[in-house]
């Protein structure tokens, strides 16, 4: 938590360090990382840094933040229409339209699994 904590590193870098601790095979949304960070309101934010992520030398699994119903609305910044769905699927996590399905169950939740 302490890295959380630091003033000295960019709300983006906060963001990785989150996302780089998502398990394989669960997701989580943009709100739920901006509500642990928090930074509720914040949740485009965490769709920027996801965006930028691609940019970054160490590989940063974007591809596990959706939107809160599961939805794969970050898929066009993975260089490929269906890239974010292979990766998600390389997981074992099932996708259909666009949308995980069982988020519910999919679902991983930073303040619940990391706490404050």
């Amino acid at each position: 938590m302490s890295l959380l904590l630091n003033t000295e590193i960019s709300f983006f870098e906060k963001v990785y360090a989150v996302v780089e601790l998502i398990p394989y095979g669960r997701a989580t949304s943009y709100g739920a990382i901006a509500r642990y960070l928090g930074s509720g309101g914040s949740s485009r934010m965490v769709g920027w840094a996801m965006n930028a992520s691609h940019q970054k030398l160490q590989s940063i699994p974007a591809h596990r933040v959706v939107n809160r119903n599961g939805l794969l609305t970050g898929k066009r910044h993975f260089g490929g229409p269906s890239t974010m769905q292979q990766l998600i699927e390389s997981e074992g996590i099932v996708v259909k339209d666009d949308q995980i399905i069982d988020f519910q169950n999919i679902f991983w939740d930073p303040l619940k699994e990391l706490g404050l």
